[in-house]
């Protein structure tokens, strides 16, 4: 079952709803409520099937090796997914946010078909739909369960939200999720869900440009945040809490670690604050391995995802040993698996003993070694 996902944390826009600057504080109001009722859509379609984008698309051309490409304008409208702008093989648009948004489906689609083998989003060469230019200064972008929409942002705090590569990949990650691990969006399985997107739009940037684990900036959203913002991203894979300090955004949450788990009932228990463990764990283990990150250690995050092992309501401690269980199962008992091991290990969470993902193993408690929740 897909879940709406947005690659603006409530928090930062909670924090904008409190400004005293009325022009930011409407703009992330705004986007709040679209927010929330976008998810209680999301919760709907699950019910009664899919419509919109799901039926416009058409059905999936499984093998398909070519990505099957529709982009549409919503005109600043919640209507979706709006006009047809430009389909596959199209010449280029005088719209750049239609370009950028065909090159990013483009991109992932090429990073998932050429480092893992697979087609699309679903793995059978799901046709990929997104709307560009949904609202008026909405500051998301979101995956919904069937497509991809993307806002202009306010100019003030956020740009255009195609212009990050990585973005697109992340929340078309969301859908890779959705078919394969299909990860509860609540607590540290949310989290996990979050960090997996983070991982390989990380990934999809660095495949791109052709960076190095070195190369990269391991940043999420970077080019997203507008010149007078203090910061560099929404996220930072090799140094969580570092991203942005800000007197509209606030700082940058996240922990690095387990001693700074955030326990909180917002954000559907804090899914994008706490992902910034996996996350450093993933670097942590790309930066030993060395060379592209998307072949070893992207392949184990990829293997974990899609092996079956996990459960949906799988903790942070199920993940790590699925990763070292894929790690070992791909390349031996070898510098990739203890790579993994440790840099789980320096992120404080201890790989959970039996099968990954069932009940009765342990569960990673905040500061703490394996423990009962």
């Amino acid at each position: 079952m897909g879940v709406f996902c947005t690659i603006v944390p409530p928090h930062v826009l909670d924090t904008l709803a409190r400004s005293g600057d009325a022009a930011l504080s409407q703009a992330a109001r705004r986007t709040l409520e679209h927010d929330a009722r976008e998810r209680t859509r999301r919760r709907l379609t699950t019910v009664i099937g899919p419509t919109g984008a799901d039926l416009a698309a058409g059905p999936p051309s499984a093998g398909s090796d070519t990505p099957q490409r529709t982009i549409h304008d919503a005109k600043h409208k919640d209507t979706l997914p709006g006009p047809t702008v430009r389909t596959e093989g199209a010449k280029v648009s005088k719209d750049a946010s239609v370009n950028r948004a065909y090159d990013g489906l483009g991109a992932t689609f090429e990073t998932y078909l050429k480092a893992y083998g697979r087609r699309s989003v679903d793995g059978q060469g799901l046709p990929l739909v997104a709307s560009v230019h949904y609202l008026k200064d909405y500051n998301n972008a979101f995956w919904n369960g069937e497509q991809m929409v993307f806002g202009d942002g306010d100019g003030r705090i956020f740009l255009d939200f195609t212009i990050p590569v990585d973005v697109i990949g992340h929340e078309l990650t969301h859908g890779v999720t959705q078919y394969s691990a299909n990860l509860d969006y609540f607590g540290q399985s949310g989290a996990l869900n979050e960090s997996v997107s983070d991982v390989f739009g990380s990934l999809i940037k660095q495949y791109t440009l052709g960076q190095t684990a070195e190369q990269a900036d391991w940043l999420i959203g970077a080019g997203l945040l507008a010149p007078s913002v203090h910061g560099h991203a929404l996220r930072s894979m090799k140094a969580p809490g570092t991203a942005y300090d800000d007197p509209n955004l606030g700082k940058d949450p996240q922990p690095g670690s387990m001693s700074g788990y955030v326990s909180t009932s917002q954000d559907n228990g804090g899914v994008h604050i706490n992902s910034g463990i996996p996350n450093r764990a993933f670097y942590l283990a790309a930066a030993a391995l060395g060379g592209h990150a998307w072949e070893q250690a992207g392949q184990v995050w990829y293997d974990t995802l899609t092996g079956g092992s996990l459960s949906a309501h799988a903790q942070f401690a199920d993940f790590a040993a699925a990763t070292v269980a894929a790690a070992t199962a791909r390349y031996g008992e070898g510098e990739q698996s203890r790579a993994v091991a440790a840099a789980w290990q320096e992120v404080g969470v201890t790989p959970a003993g039996g099968t990954a993902g069932t009940s009765g193993v342990p569960r990673q408690q905040p500061g703490e070694q394996t423990q009962e929740a």
